[in-house]
């Protein structure tokens, strides 16, 4: 039983785990700044952030939402004490204006319909979003140049949107109001502020 998030974070690869090492660095630094109470992880996988979160004593209420049931099994075998419930992006199951911070990374470059996504995110909210999607082309080079999807010039199978830094900027920026971008290699990183 597996996922390609449960792949990227058990990882051997030495600049895999460096990749995502930095990106944790980064993305665990904004959290911490941001000093929420509440936090929801949107396609939170098999746990791992709201783990590292948990960890470092980020938030007093934790809570996931996972599309996928094999993500939601592995987690709870892996992450006993977190709580992770079956959920979509489309739809989540919580009234307006829920929690500090929503949490959607790697989520976002998987739909069909990232605006509905985003405006989703927005709703349950209520102060600020924490953002991340591949910073491309940069995430398909490296790919490439690691050997992975070499038929597909190292295309994600599974990313089906793809954005720069700027037109990530610009997606997010309908929404909300950006109050940092970061580029820990290869992903974009953006904590955005609800009017």
């Amino acid at each position: 039983m597996h996922t390609s998030n449960f792949e990227k974070h058990t990882e051997k690869n030495p600049i895999s785990k460096f990749f995502l090492d930095n990106f944790y660095k980064k993305l665990l630094s904004q959290l911490q700044n941001l000093h929420p109470e509440t936090i929801l992880d949107v396609g939170a996988g098999e746990g791992f952030t709201l783990q590292k979160l948990k960890d470092r004593g980020i938030g007093k209420r934790l809570e996931g939402i996972e599309y996928l049931d094999e993500a939601i099994e592995i987690a709870k075998k892996l992450h006993t004490t977190i709580t992770i419930k079956k959920g979509n992006i489309y739809t989540l199951p919580y009234g307006n204006n829920s929690f500090d911070v929503v949490i959607c990374t790697e989520v976002l470059e998987h739909l069909d319909d990232p605006e509905k996504g985003l405006s989703e995110l927005v709703r349950v909210t209520k102060r600020s979003c924490v953002l991340s999607v591949p910073n491309e082309p940069l995430f398909t080079i490296q790919r490439f140049f690691r050997g992975k999807n070499l038929l597909q010039l190292g295309d994600h199978p599974e990313h089906i949107q793809h954005w720069s830094k700027k037109s990530f900027e610009e997606f997010v920026s309908t929404k909300l109001k950006i109050v940092t971008t970061q580029t820990p290699i290869p992903w974009t990183l953006i904590v955005g502020e609800k009017d």
